[in-house]
């Protein structure tokens, strides 16, 4: 992918949506890829953006979400 960078990666899909979702209402238009294999149930979910938006969408991860 070309021009996008990962920005956020993680094994429970909810987490990734909910990341998704936040960068989504800033027009960042993030992509989500699952990259978990469904028969031996390793890999993760990955959260992409364009390389432009990268330092403000780690910023709103890091300041307006956490997950404990």
């Amino acid at each position: 992918m070309e021009g996008w960078q990962k920005i956020y990666s993680t094994d429970m899909p909810f987490r990734a949506e909910i990341v998704r979702f936040r960068l989504e209402r800033q027009k960042y238009n993030p992509v989500l890829l699952n990259k978990k294999d469904s028969s031996y149930l390793f890999g993760n979910y990955e959260v992409y953006v364009a390389c432009e938006h990268v330092l403000k969408a780690i910023k709103i991860i890091s300041d307006e979400l956490w997950f404990e």
